[in-house]
This record gives structure tokens, C-alpha cells and sequence, in this order.
């Protein structure tokens, strides 16, 4: 088993959106970041964990956790015309964009703010604490118990 952590601006999609969707389960779509489409597309996993980070709000954070239950395939949102997420170059034979889909287990007691877990040095090799800019990245298991130990 894998871990990783998910950003998501909550006014698009938050953890109670996932908690309240259909079977607490969504794809998730849209990602359009190559390095992060790479992570959906070869590296995770069925039963892989999941952080849920919401961004661009007022609470930055680690705010929940999901679980992955079903492995990558072709993100159907590059294929629609109508969506924000369409890309002109996806086809089916070559599609460019992946999705995975999680599945809702659990809201923190308490939110894992951005500064508490850049302050935290023991959390040594988080991509949130260096760059920030990834939609999707992994997370080793010890950065995972601090910040679950944090969120306590």
C-alpha cells in the first residue's frame, strides 16, 4: 500500500462532497498536470490511502482521508465538449488524462493546517512543504503518521 495526497479547492470539491456523493465514492477527474497524471496513471494503487488537502480557501489543509477503489483509466472529461477539463488532443486510441477513483473514509478530528505541517520537521519529505504546486503526490509513511498524529 501507497500513500498520497489529493489537493482539492473545496468550493470545487471538499471532503463532505465526497462523504455525500453516491456510495462516498468520485473519480477523480480533471487533473491536467503531467507529472501528477503520470502518478494516477502508473504508480497508484487499488487500496492505496489518500489524503484529502483542500487549497485555495481560507483553512488550508489536510482535512480527510479517502481510499482508492478503483485503478486508472481514461479521464471521460477530456473527451467532453461541454466540460472545462475537454482536451482536442485526447482520443480514444491515445487518451491523455487519467482518473482514479476514492472512495470517502474518514474527516480528521482536526485539520492538518499548511503551517503546522511545514513547522513540523519530522514531515521530511513532503512535495507540500518544497514546491506546493502538485495537484497529486505521493506521501512516505512516516510523513503520513505525523500528519495523522497532528490531526489527533
Amino acid at each position: 500500500m501507497s500513500y498520497w495526497l489529493f489537493k482539492t479547492e473545496p468550493d470545487a470539491f471538499s471532503i463532505d462532497d465526497l462523504k455525500n456523493a453516491p456510495n462516498q465514492t468520485t473519480l477523480w477527474e480533471g487533473v491536467r498536470n503531467y507529472q501528477a497524471r503520470n502518478f494516477i496513471r502508473d504508480d497508484i494503487k487499488l487500496g492505496d490511502q489518500v489524503m484529502i488537502y483542500h487549497s485555495s480557501c481560507k483553512l488550508v489543509g489536510v482535512v480527510g482521508i479517502a481510499t482508492v477503489t478503483c485503478e486508472a483509466y481514461p479521464d471521460p472529461t477530456q473527451f467532453d465538449l461541454s466540460s472545462d477539463y475537454y482536451d482536442a488532443k485526447a482520443t480514444n486510441d491515445k487518451p491523455r488524462w487519467f482518473v482514479v477513483e476514492v472512495t470517502y473514509k474518514n474527516h480528521l478530528n482536526k485539520r492538518a493546517s499548511l503551517k503546522d505541517i511545514k513547522a513540523n520537521n519530522a514531515i521530511t519529505e513532503l512535495a507540500l512543504k518544497k514546491a506546493g504546486r502538485l495537484s497529486v503526490m505521493p506521501v512516505t509513511k512516516n510523513d503520513w503518521n505525523e500528519i495523522i498524529a497532528m490531526s489527533n
